[in-house]
């Protein structure tokens, strides 16, 4: 049943790509932009009788990836077509390491950002110095978005002279030969019973293999949308996996062992016997292990959520729930029940929040936290609900139900908690960042405890005003006052508004900035009618909260059918990032300061403003030649956003600093200093 779904996958694929009319008669006549291709030479005059290496070198557009020559469970492989001159030989492909794109249960082995597959051309001898050398290649392949798949084709030429095989491509090559597998020395061995594949590679104890994953070549040998265990025994490493329904016995496998970003070693694996790792089996040491992360996250996480309190749009809910227990003069069993009730509506929403996450991630999309801030019709209702706090804070009305910030009752509490959590979403701080970058590499339960962790977190001030006597009593006796101190809480409510407002309009630009504006007006006339209403002793009316909820819903809507604005280009003279550009800088031995923000993402904008943007910082930058590149995630770029998840994030702020050499990047704190930037590259 297996085999016959990944067939109507491909198949089905397939056909959306081709009722795609104009996009598939673009791809035929190699206008097509989705996979960017050129051929280049090492050397621009290669040498009689020796070999010439080809690189294809391709660049995906953003959102959308190219397959390996094992795409897995959809898709096709790329076909290749030579043209040479007379006696001329083109070896077959060399592919790069690929990563895996998990969608709806089928594992897909992918290209997402730059890749170069290689072609050795064996050239004839007896050719004469200074005669030509064309190479003319025909491939077809497959290309896909999250959204659709186009089957495409290209014709690409190159025009050589015969000479002395100087190479004239040297820097490019060695970066693209660097993401090549190399061939294992050592041979490899494999063990299947009771369902289960262990693949054995013999791999020195001292060398580092980071994000371990064998890929396949061999196909219909394990199932590539299995969970991999990977354990290691001296100089022995251990894949253990899914056997294939219908996997045969006896015959080679062969495949291709990530050991790193980019790196990996060519494996062929013969049946043998592989012993058990020492010191017990792969489960329960790598059990231990994800118990460890999963408490070490789960108190992250729930710091991260204890400082959240302090930001401008959850504080104000908070002071005036600890307010309302003075004002009201609750019971002990009052008191508890409302901290009981406002923990449990901030745990849910976090608990719903994750679930959604976790879900979205496991159907392909590389979401984060916060992600729902990506589409401007959240914005725009978090818009509306931050004006509506506001003005309630302000005096100008009073909503009786739900009871929101400010009153009593355990319902009022549950919707007051809630509603904190949710508005809390734009933050991220201090250990939040690793928390929910670990919970997503979790399995689903622990990952739903990281976020249920988040919610505790949050929740602790309120959850101990409640239960502990002795703080109550420290909090002020109520009186006039309050009411001033309430409108004086309405000011950092009025800001985060303001702010939300200028997130939508870099997101969709001034039309659509225009139209939540007006739906801000008829939000603030409708309270203001009602809370006129109120003060006359009427009720607030049904026909208004009818009118709210039809502002708050048609707003949303038609906002998130506004069409995008283009991406918006780096600021403070920063380059925009791609991983080309990385690599390219890299490869120049510079260093490099990558720092990924959003525009709805309040800690970044702060570290923006207090540390990256200040002149002692980009004159130190000029003055150790550290380049800065920007990337922008305020519209949830996929590739980014993977690219974010392969270093244990779950969104931004994400800072990285390569230093010139370093093989891997060291990973700065969420909250930034001066003095700490200036020190880069020293």
């Amino acid at each position: 049943m297996r085999g016959l779904r990944c067939v109507l996958m491909t198949v089905l694929l397939a056909v959306c790509g081709l009722a795609s009319a104009p996009a598939f008669a673009e791809s035929l006549n190699g206008s097509s932009q989705h996979l960017m291709m050129k051929l280049v030479a090492e050397s621009d005059h290669p040498k009689a009788g020796a070999p010439l290496t080809i690189a294809l070198a391709t660049t995906p557009e953003t959102g959308w990836h190219g397959y390996w020559r094992n795409p897995g469970d959809a898709g096709f492989p790329a076909t290749f077509d030579w043209t040479l001159p007379t006696g001329a030989r083109a070896g077959e492909p060399e592919w790069p390491v690929p990563t895996t794109l998990l969608i709806a249960g089928l594992m897909n082995y992918v290209y997402e950002a730059p890749y170069a597959p290689l072609v050795t051309i064996q050239v004839p001898a007896g050719l004469a110095a200074g005669s030509k050398f064309p190479i003319r290649l025909k491939t077809s392949y497959l290309v896909c978005s999250a959204t659709i798949c186009v089957p495409e084709e290209k014709a690409l030429s190159l025009d050589l002279t015969i000479g002395d095989g100087a190479p004239s491509q040297a820097a490019a090559f060695a970066g693209w030969r660097q993401a090549i597998p190399k061939p294992l020395d050592a041979g490899a061995n494999y063990a299947a019973s009771n369902g289960t594949m262990r693949i054995a590679v013999p791999f020195p104890a001292s060398a580092k293999a980071d994000k371990a994953y064998f890929f396949p070549v061999t196909t219909g040998a394990i199932e590539n949308g299995a969970a991999q265990t990977v354990t290691r025994d001296g100089d022995r490493l251990t894949i253990s996996t899914k056997v294939a329904t219908n996997a045969k016995a006896g015959e080679p496998i062969e495949g291709v062992l990530r050991i790193g970003d980019g790196q990996g070693l060519g494996v062929k694996a013969t049946p043998g016997a592989v012993a058990e790792a020492a010191g017990g089996d792969a489960t329960s040491a790598n059990g231990e292990s994800l118990w460890l992360t999963a408490l070490i996250a789960f108190a992250g996480a729930v710091l991260g959520g204890l400082i959240l309190n302090i930001m401008p749009c959850v504080f104000p809910i908070l002071s005036l729930k600890a307010l309302s227990l003075a004002r009201g003069g609750a019971s002990e069993k009052d008191a508890r029940g409302e901290a009981l009730a406002y923990t449990a509506g901030v745990v849910l929403v976090c608990l719903g929040l994750g679930g959604a996450i976790l879900a979205l991630r496991a159907g392909g999309s590389a979401v984060g936290w916060a992600f729902q801030l990506q589409h401007p019709g959240a914005i725009v209702a978090l818009l509306l609900l931050s004006t509506a706090i506001a003005f309630n804070l302000a005096g100008l009305f009073e909503v009786p139900t739900p009871r929101f910030a400010g009153e009593s009752g355990a319902s009022g509490a549950f919707a007051t908690g809630a509603l904190a959590a949710f508005i809390a979403t734009p933050c991220t701080g201090p250990f939040m960042g690793a928390a929910l970058g670990a919970a997503l590499v979790l399995p689903w339960p622990a990952a739903l405890a990281v976020f249920g962790g988040l919610g505790i977190g949050l929740s602790l001030p309120f959850l101990a005003i409640g239960f502990i006597p002795s703080w109550r009593r420290w909090l002020p006796k109520p009186g006039a006052w309050m009411e001033t101190f309430r409108h004086i809480l309405s000011v950092p409510m009025f800001l985060t508004a303001i702010a939300l407002g200028w997130v939508l309009g870099r997101q969709t630009g001034v039309d659509t900035l225009t139209l939540a504006l007006v739906a801000v007006l008829a939000v603030g006339a409708v309270l203001w009618i009602g809370g006129s209403r109120q003060r006359k002793g009427k009720s607030f009316g049904i026909v208004a909260q009818v009118l709210l909820l039809v502002v708050f819903v048609g707003s949303a809507v038609l906002i998130s059918r506004a069409p995008a604005m283009a991406a918006k280009t780096a600021t403070a003279g920063d380059e925009a990032f791609t991983e080309a550009k990385l690599a390219s800088l890299r490869a120049e031995k510079r260093p490099v300061f990558v720092y990924f923000t959003a525009d709805w993402c309040l800690t970044c904008k702060v570290n923006e403003k207090a540390a990256i943007d200040t002149t002692g910082v980009r004159d130190a930058f000029a003055k150790h030649n550290v380049a800065a590149l920007i990337g922008d995630w305020t519209d949830g770029d996929p590739v980014m956003g993977r690219f974010i998840q392969a270093h244990n994030r779950a969104g931004v702020p994400l800072y990285l600093y390569y230093a010139p050499g370093a093989a891997e990047p060291t990973v700065l704190p969420q909250v930034l200093t001066p003095g700490l930037l200036e020190g880069l590259g020293a």
